[in-house]
């Protein structure tokens, strides 16, 4: 009698396993990228907006979910144009977040443009695409899709290199001659402003969320924000820096996540900072 009672319990859980496997699926088969042979390529400007960190802090929790673990990824810190103000130095974050898969083009561009570009080339023979998440200016991006056809001779990259762009302000302060050539040589793609809710993109620029901290079980990743956080507040608006208005709140802004989540294919499924958390923190 107890085996028989325990039945129909065991056939609902297993019909929640069920439809989250089938949900999972259905967000794999949505991404736009090739989960298993595409790179997924972070460009960070980190100037002056400290927002860069925040979402460095957001991809590795999105990323640590079971249906990206293969996902190929490399992340780039200083990717900027031209605007001015001083540059949000993240190293630490970086390396925490991403291990040794990541490019510092801060301290020296040409090199990190050549170190990308071996990366790329190696996927490009792979047959994948490059999906570049621009979550800065286009001046860099520029840089290496030259420099990609230099090592590729007939490449066309406008095939195999897709740009998602989501700032009107990242475009204004990209040096017009790098926008235009990239523009002209991938597959660029502006999506809504990831800084709005409701726009179809998620909006993750929330002045009144503050808890992250809460939700968070997992330690590394705890550790990631509570560090990318920490960063954020101490260069916020500091020596001319931009301030953002949602960190001096006390709240959060990953709004350069919303590339990533398009690219994925999950602009739908995510409407802000906190249904992220509901979604993702573990």
């Amino acid at each position: 009698m107890k085996i028989n009672a325990l039945l129909p319990f065991a056939a609902a859980v297993f019909s929640l396993i069920a439809s989250g496997m089938q949900h999972a699926n259905q967000n794999a088969a949505r991404s736009r990228m090739d989960l298993k042979k595409d790179l997924l390529l972070l460009q960070y400007d980190c100037k002056t907006d400290v927002d860069d960190l925040h979402s460095v802090a957001a991809f590795i929790t999105l990323i640590s979910g079971p249906l990206y673990t293969k996902v190929g990824y490399h992340a780039v810190a200083g990717t900027y144009g031209i605007q001015e103000g001083l540059y949000v130095p993240g190293d630490e974050l970086f390396r925490k977040a991403f291990g040794d898969h990541w490019t510092d083009a801060h301290h020296d561009k040409s090199l990190a443009v050549e170190q990308v570009a071996g990366i790329v080339q190696v996927v490009l023979s792979g047959k994948g695409d490059v999906w570049i998440a621009e979550a800065g200016q286009s001046d860099f991006t520029a840089l290496l899709v030259k420099q990609i056809q230099k090592m590729v001779p007939g490449i066309n990259t406008r095939k195999r290199i897709h740009v998602v762009q989501h700032s009107n302000w990242n475009e204004e302060v990209t040096s017009p001659g790098s926008l235009g050539f990239v523009r002209e040589n991938t597959d660029y793609r502006k999506i809504p402003d990831g800084n709005v809710v409701g726009n179809g993109t998620p909006g993750f620029r929330s002045p009144d969320f503050s808890g992250w901290a809460n939700r968070m079980k997992d330690r590394r990743l705890a550790e990631v924000w509570q560090m990318a956080v920490d960063i954020a507040n101490s260069y916020n608006g500091i020596d001319g820096r931009y301030n953002n208005g949602a960190v001096t709140a006390g709240g959060l802004d990953f709004s350069d996540l919303a590339e990533v989540c398009w690219i994925l294919g999950l602009e739908d499924d995510i409407r802000d900072s906190a249904h992220f958390f509901d979604l993702f923190a573990k």
